[in-house]
Parts: structure tokens; sequence; C-alpha cells
């Protein structure tokens, strides 16, 4: 109230009334700052979490496959890991299949042909010697011969009769192939032994101009050998 007259209202300083609000409020915050605090002292936080949980959470991806994780198909010269409809379901149906190829030295990949898909091959690490025969519409066949290092794509179309080999004896031979099939590569696959044994011995014999005792050496059972090696 004023001097004056002891029943008018007192006038209020608002600039006055504004600031000692504020610092009430800043102190009330604060103090419930300082007491949050307080409070979370004794807890324990995790942080980030563990490549382990990223790695078994990104598992859960039905479109992400570990290739180099999965479960090799070993050879007497090397392995395969691969990735097609049996073991990674979404290429169901998609025309698509992937290997890692791994030859050791001396290691050979089978001559063979793909009736249904063509490859794509690409180069990681080592040389390859590669060897390829197509078809021959201008009366001759035409064979390909040529090393492929890392960093290098070959492709073999479909239907061509082809082969690599690792091309050095100090070091192993890795690619990655790719395919526009989505089953297993041994599922689409006619090796070499394979087609010598599907014929009789005295055809054989008879086409490569050799009595049939020439042959007789050779394994008689009608399978892949898929990859092998020097002795």
């Amino acid at each position: 109230m004023s001097d004056d007259n002891p029943h008018e209202p007192a006038t209020v300083n608002r600039r006055t009334a504004l600031g000692t609000g504020a610092a009430a409020l800043g102190g009330a915050a604060l103090g419930a700052g300082l007491t949050t605090a307080a409070a979370c002292a004794g807890t324990t936080h995790t942080g980030l979490p563990s490549a382990s949980d990223v790695d078994a959470n990104l598992n859960t991806s039905p479109h992400l496959f570990h290739l180099t994780a999965a479960d090799p198909d070993h050879y007497h010269g090397g392995t395969l890991q691969g990735a097609h409809e049996q073991n990674f379901p979404v290429l169901a149906g998609q025309n698509g299949a992937a290997y890692f190829v791994r030859l050791e030295p001396g290691g050979i990949r089978e001559p063979h042909w793909h009736p249904t898909a063509w490859e794509l091959n690409y180069h990681i690490s080592g040389t390859a010697k590669w060897t390829l025969l197509g078809t021959h519409p201008d009366g001759s066949y035409h064979t390909d011969v040529f090393e492929a290092h890392a960093g290098d794509l070959v492709f073999a179309p479909q239907g061509f009769f082809h082969y690599f080999q690792n091309a050095r004896t100090d070091a192993p031979l890795e690619l990655l192939i790719v395919f526009n099939t989505s089953a297993p590569e041994t599922s689409d696959d006619i090796g070499l032994l394979a087609a010598l044994n599907s014929i009789p011995r005295e055809v054989t014999a008879t086409v490569l101009g050799v009595p049939a005792s020439a042959l007789a050496a050779i394994p008689t059972e009608v399978k892949p050998i898929v990859i092998t090696k020097h002795s």
C-alpha cells in the first residue's frame, strides 16, 4: 500500500517480481537436476552395443548373408562357400547365386560348363590361368587362354566349356563368382570326368583316335570333381 492512502494497493515492481520468480524457478530446476544426478549416480550405463550384439542383430535380416562365414565345401585343392536358394532363401526365384572360391597352390577348377547359367568371376587375390572354349559358328573352335589378376573380371557365357587354375605356387587364388541362377553351382555343372564317363569307352577311344586300353586308368565314376590339384 502507499504511504498516503493506507487503503490503496501497493504498486508492484514487475521487473523485480519477474527477476525474483526467475531466480526461484532456476533454483528449483537446479535442485531438481542435482537430485536427479544424485539418484542416477549409482546407475550402471551399458554404453554402445558390442560388435557381437550388432552382428547378432544383423543376422536377423533376411537380406544379409555372411558368405565367407558359410560352411565351406572342401575339395582336394580348394574350397567353395556359396549363397544360393537353399541356404539364402531370399534368392529363391531371383536367378542369382554367388560363391567365394579359394584354390590352393596347384589348385584346378575342373573343366566344365553350365547348361543354364553364365558366370561373372571377380578376382580378389592371386593369379588365375583361364581357358574358355566357345561355340564355332564359322566352322572352327575358338579357345581363349589368358591370365587374370586381382581386380580383374572374367565372363564365362552360358554353355561355354571353361576352367581356371591357380597359376602361382606361393599363394592361394581367391574369386567371387556370381551366377544368373538361384541353384547351387554343382546343380548346374557338367564336369569333364562325368562327361567322359557318360560315353562308352570304345566311343571315346574312337573319337580320340587311341585304343580303348589307353583309357583304362581314367576313373569310371560319373560324378563331379569340382576342385582338384596337381600331384
